[in-house]
C-alpha cells in the first residue's frame, strides 16, 4: 500500500513536512527554530536530549503543545570544540564514547566501536529523559542517520518506534546513501516518506542553496516529501560551534531560516498546489489508540 494511501489522501497529493533538525543544540538554534515555527512555513522539529541547550527547548515545548516536536535521537558529535557525552554513565555505554569521553564526531567511528545493546539503553534513556521534562513527542528521527548505518541498529530504530507508538524517519533514499540496499531491511508493512530533500555542499558554496529549495517546492512529485533544514542564527555563538564546519554551518543555517520564514516560500506552497502535514497528523493516523 502506498504512503499516501495509507494516510487516506489521493494519489495525486503533494504532502510536504518542512522539519528543521537539531534543536536543543544551542541558544541560536533554538531561537530561530521557535521563530520559524511560529512566523514562517516550518512545520515540524525535533530536539536533541543529549546537548547543553535541550532543556531551553523542551521547557518552550511544554509551554507550546501545538507544535510539532519530534526527538533527534542523538549518537554522534560532529563538532570541533562543542561537544557532548552520553546521557547515561560512560561506564554504561562505554562503545559510544572516543578517547576524550564525548559520543564520537563522525559515523565510521561510531559504527565500528559501538554495540548494540548500548545503543538502545542509550536512546531509551533518551527518550525517557524527554518525557519526563514534559515532551509528548510526535516522531523519532536520527541524527545524522546514525540508525541507518547497520541492520541491526534499523532494528532498534523500529522497535523503538513501536514501543513508544510514535512514527519513525525511515527513509530508502537516506539508507542507500549510507551504504545499504533498503529493500532488504525495508517492507510494504513499514510507513516510509517518499523523498527526501536536503540542501547539498555545492550549491551552498555557488551561493545557491535558496534557489535549490525554490525548485524543490516547484518539482515537488506526489507523495509524502519531506525537506530538512536547519534553522539557525548567524550569531557569533553559532559561529563558534561551526568553527572548520562550513556543511551546515552558520551561515548555512542562517539561510533555511531566512529562506523558510519569507513570503516567497509560504507562496511557493500555495501556488505549487502543495499540502503541508505534519508527524503529529501522521502519529494519530498510524497509532490511533495513542
Amino acid at each position: 500500500m502506498s504512503t499516501l494511501k495509507k494516510l487516506g489522501y489521493p494519489e495525486n497529493t503533494k504532502l510536504l513536512i518542512i522539519h528543521a533538525d537539531d534543536a536543543g543544540l544551542s541558544h541560536a538554534e533554538n531561537q530561530a527554530t521557535i521563530q520559524a515555527l511560529q512566523e514562517g512555513s516550518v512545520n515540524s522539529t525535533s530536539i536533541m536530549v543529549p546537548c547543553p541547550w535541550f532543556g531551553e527547548m523542551a521547557d518552550f515545548a511544554a509551554k507550546h503543545e501545538q507544535y510539532d516536536y519530534g526527538i533527534h535521537l542523538t549518537l554522534t558529535c560532529e563538532w570541533k570544540h562543542y561537544k557532548w557525552g552520553p546521557i547515561l554513565s560512560k561506564t554504561e555505554v562505554p562503545g559510544l564514547l572516543d578517547e576524550n569521553g564525548y559520543l564520537h564526531n563522525n559515523r565510521e567511528n561510531f559504527k565500528n566501536n559501538t554495540s548494540s545493546e548500548e545503543i538502545k539503553k542509550e536512546l531509551q534513556a533518551q527518550i525517557e529523559r524527554a518525557l519526563q521534562s514534559g515532551l509528548k513527542p510526535t516522531h523519532l528521527d536520527s541524527h545524522m542517520y546514525t540508525l541507518g548505518l547497520k541492520p541491526e541498529f534499523i532494528k532498534i530504530y523500529k522497535e523503538l518506534g513501536a514501543a513508544y507508538k510514535l512514527p519513525i524517519l525511515l527513509s530508502k533514499q537516506l539508507i542507500e546513501f549510507l551504504g545499504l540496499d533498503p529493500n532488504l531491511y525495508i517492507s510494504n508493512d513499514d510507513f516510509c516518506v517518499d523523498n527526501v530533500f536536503l540542501g547539498n555542499y555545492a550549491d551552498f558554496e555557488k551561493g545557491q542553496l535558496e534557489a535549490y529549495y525554490e525548485r524543490v517546492l516547484d518539482n515537488l512529485p506526489t507523495g509524502l516529501n519531506i525537506v530538512l533544514i536547519h534553522t539557525a542564527f548567524d550569531v557569533p555563538e553559532m559561529q563558534g560551534i561551526a568553527i572548520d564546519h562550513p556543511n551546515f554551518g552558520a551561515e548555512w543555517r542562517q539561510i533555511d531560516y531566512d529562506f523558510f520564514t519569507s513570503q516567497k516560500c509560504q507562496s511557493k506552497i500555495e501556488n505549487n498546489g502543495i499540502k503541508l502535514i505534519t508527524w503529529r497528523e501522521i502519529r494519530d493516523i498510524l497509532y490511533p489508540e495513542g
